[in-house]
């Protein structure tokens, strides 16, 4: 399968349960909205969501099943959500290849081979330079740094902005796509990605969050 389109923009088109614009037709709007602005790939949340997006773009798709009951490992922890993404149509199955303990959810190695049983390729979402290593071992096709900060080893670097760091020495080290992903929430963080070595950034809240946009803008005014 070809990947999307090096130096890109891709979109995460997610909302979760309380947010006013939870919901596939809501998702699907903003998917075409972000195909219409230039964005080469689409991160999507769940079943519905990713079906509604297939059906009105022709952009990739990376599919993600949150499951949040299986905590601390919840981006596509089981075998069965793999077998739905695909069924659902996703192109790319990005799943959590973090060290962390997988109490309820099946093997990564698992995970991996189910996914290229699929003839889908595998996006590692990693949150240190080891787990980025293990992954690619493994046989990952893509590795992303989007729980840098946001894993118990590494929530301290998380008021930091992106992990920059870990993008460039991830680039340097493998020979397979790295993807900027994590707090990357203006244009020019997320050309610093690029600038990095990552193969393509993903932005999600800052493109895709009316709500979190807001509460930013109030925060700053309520400061000044």
């Amino acid at each position: 399968m070809t990947l999307f389109q090096k130096g890109g923009l891709i979109v995460s088109c997610q909302a979760r349960a309380d947010n006013p614009l939870h919901g596939p037709v809501f998702m699907a709007a903003m998917a075409e909205a972000a195909e219409d602005g230039g964005a080469v790939a689409l991160r999507v949340n769940g079943v519905e969501d990713i079906s509604a997006i297939k059906a009105v773009t022709h952009l990739p798709v990376i599919g993600i099943f949150k499951m949040f009951d299986h905590d601390p490992v919840y981006i596509t922890p089981m075998l069965g959500a793999v077998d739905a993404l695909v069924e659902a149509g996703a192109d790319i199955i990005a799943y959590d290849a973090t060290f962390r303990a997988r109490p309820k959810g099946d093997p990564v190695e698992a995970i991996l081979e189910r996914i290229h049983a699929h003839g889908k390729l595998a996006f590692a979402d990693i949150s240190t330079f080891d787990e980025g290593v293990a992954a690619a071992a493994a046989g990952a096709d893509i590795i992303a740094t989007t729980l840098a900060g946001y894993t118990a080893e590494t929530q301290g670097t998380r008021g930091a902005g992106p992990d920059l760091e870990l993008v460039r020495r991830l680039s340097q080290a493998l020979s397979i796509p790295v993807i900027a992903e994590g707090r990357y929430n203006t244009p020019a963080l997320a050309a610093s990605g690029l600038q990095a070595g990552a193969y393509g950034v993903v932005v999600g809240t800052m493109i895709t969050n009316p709500r979190e946009i807001t509460r930013s803008f109030v925060q700053e005014l309520q400061q000044g």
